[in-house]
């Protein structure tokens, strides 16, 4: 004869995950933790913009900046990123006013202007490409790609984030674990943005300069 299952035994089986979360009360060691994350994803970027600006004038006689930048494409997706900065500051503040629906706008909007900004880079992208200019074509374009690709791989991640944590408000509404999703990925966009800044004056401008 098998041993009967009690209820509590029973509801243990068919729960595949822990409902209840942890406490969020005591949340400062998450946006620290967040902060030393940030910090190391500084020291990556870095890293890249060093290694531009000492790949960054060798063309190997090849195509340099001039022949490749256009300015006025730049600009037009430099804006995309700086509007979903202020998009999501807009977001940040229905949050704080527990207005989910406004929220929910606020962060779709901001997913747009970042999903706008990818597809003007890739366009960017494609048509070096389509004029040979490959990373492989020299020390400068294996450089910017690199820095500029990073970025892009940076604001991929992020729209993900921000469609995941739309699922998860619409779900659980503005409870304390959400509230501080949204400060983390606001710190994240936020860096995004003045990474980006310094792309755009390092590599573009200063690249039309040389």
């Amino acid at each position: 004869m098998g041993h009967a299952l009690t209820a509590e035994q029973a509801a243990a089986r068919t729960l595949f995950h822990v409902v209840d979360e942890h406490d969020h009360e005591a949340g400062g060691s998450t946006l620290l933790g967040f902060w030393i994350y940030l910090m190391s994803d500084c020291l990556i970027f870095a890293v890249l913009f060093a290694c531009y600006g000492v790949l960054g004038g060798n063309y190997a006689a090849g195509p340099g900046p001039k022949d490749l930048f256009d300015l006025s494409l730049v600009a037009v997706n430099t804006s995309m990123l700086l509007l979903s900065s202020i998009t999501y500051g807009f977001a940040m503040l229905a949050s704080y006013r527990k207005q989910v629906a406004a929220t929910q706008f606020w962060l779709a909007v901001t997913g747009l202007f970042g999903a706008a900004f990818l597809g003007i880079e890739l366009y960017e992208f494609a048509h070096m490409i389509h004029v040979g200019a490959t990373p492989q074509r020299s020390a400068f374009l294996s450089a910017f790609f690199t820095l500029v690709g990073t970025h892009g791989l940076h604001v991929t991640f992020g729209i993900v984030w921000l469609i995941t944590l739309m699922v998860q408000i619409g779900k659980q509404g503005l409870n304390k674990a959400n509230a501080r999703r949204l400060a983390c990925l606001s710190l994240f966009w936020h860096f995004l943005d003045v990474i980006w800044i310094g792309v755009f004056t390092f590599v573009y401008l200063m690249g039309m300069l040389r």
